[in-house]
């Protein structure tokens, strides 16, 4: 009987030894499969908003970024679009990335400015002469800080700056070639200090309105126009009631795509990853569109819609905006010597190109 327990002892002490033993390292290649089995189970849905018809370019670029984030991620990362204010837009569209929503804002740079006031003058009028000056721009490290500090002070993280729609122009009945032509005229602008000012500088007198309610403003003579970029002008509704565009070019059409960072941050990298080149791609693609397609979307509206186009006098145009630039500074409270930073940009990438 003693023999016997002596030797159950035995085998439970071995067990135990055999228990204790060494256990198995984990590999980097394990790690990477923890990561990628927690990236299985991951899912978001991200409502994305903004102003533009279904017709027009930024709604069906949006959805191809959306469709291809989708594919991309195996479903891991839905992006739902609401174009055409079904949702929040404009101010209330940002602050619900800053409430921390899962959402993206899709708006220009002018609505950042309630965080930081340099974002007005990012997008300061006459200061581009083609889209891809100001895509060089937003890429510059002066403005890549700027996101920073807006990411780590706002909490607004940018995933893009640059979906370029094209530059906007004047849309009315009437030619005009210099500011003195505008002068009295009520042209609806979205509601933005940005465009207003922008406006006012030019002699007119801006007129803040929803854009679902512009057609029948100018049909009605509440206003006597609108701005806005070509493309727009074709998809919109305002040729049918502004036969007139004159290249003023007085600001560069451009939508930006903001989100919150704590929900970016929640994002696993991988999928950030994508997500970020996604839209990186489609700001390309939609600027490549934008130029590639002018000449035809011209002479479309010239056969189709009866619609005409002229140059105005460009330096007569800027000369009347350089008070707009000291009008930022002194009361707006843009960084002094901000623009003639982004001006010494955009001299950077003509002399390099």
């Amino acid at each position: 009987m003693k023999k016997f327990i002596a030797l159950l002892l035995a085998v439970c002490m071995l067990l135990t030894l055999c228990a204790c033993g060494p256990k198995e390292q984990t590999t980097p290649d394990n790690n990477d499969n923890q990561e990628a089995n927690n990236n299985d189970d991951f899912h978001i849905t991200l409502k994305l908003s903004h102003v533009f018809a279904a017709t027009e370019q930024l709604t069906i670029e949006m959805e191809q970024v959306a469709q291809r984030i989708l594919e991309k991620t195996n479903g891991a990362v839905e992006i739902q679009t609401y174009g055409g204010s079904q949702l929040a837009v404009y101010k209330d569209n940002i602050q619900q990335v800053v409430d921390g929503a899962n959402w993206i804002a899709a708006e220009d740079p002018s609505y950042l400015a309630d965080y930081n006031i340099d974002y007005e003058a990012l997008i300061a009028p006459m200061l581009y002469s083609s889209l891809e000056e100001y895509s060089y721009v937003c890429h510059s490290d002066l403005v890549q800080a700027m996101n920073q500090k807006l990411e780590e002070e706002h909490g607004i993280h940018v995933l893009a700056l640059d979906f370029n729609l094209g530059f906007r122009s004047m849309q009315t009945n009437k030619v005009i070639t210099t500011p003195a032509d505008m002068k009295g005229m009520k042209i609806r602008v979205p509601n933005s200090s940005m465009y207003m000012n922008c406006l006012s500088a030019m002699g007119a007198i801006p007129t803040a309105m929803p854009f679902g309610e512009t057609i029948s403003a100018v049909q009605q003579s509440v206003v006597d126009g609108l701005e806005g970029n070509v493309n727009a002008y074709s998809t919109n509704g305002s040729a049918e009631v502004a036969k007139q565009m004159s290249f003023t070019n007085h600001l560069i059409g451009t939508c930006g795509a903001y989100i919150n960072v704590d929900v970016w941050n929640s994002i696993p990298e991988e999928y950030r990853n994508i997500i970020a080149e996604e839209f990186a791609y489609g700001a390309q693609e939609i600027t490549d569109f934008t130029n590639d397609s002018l000449a035809d979307t011209m002479k479309m509206l010239e056969e189709e819609q009866g619609c005409h186009f002229n140059e105005v006098d460009v330096d007569a145009f800027r000369e009347v905006m350089q008070v707009e630039y000291e009008r930022m500074v002194a009361e707006d409270g843009v960084t002094e010597g901000f623009i003639g930073q982004l001006q010494d940009l955009v001299a950077e990438y003509n002399a390099n190109k």
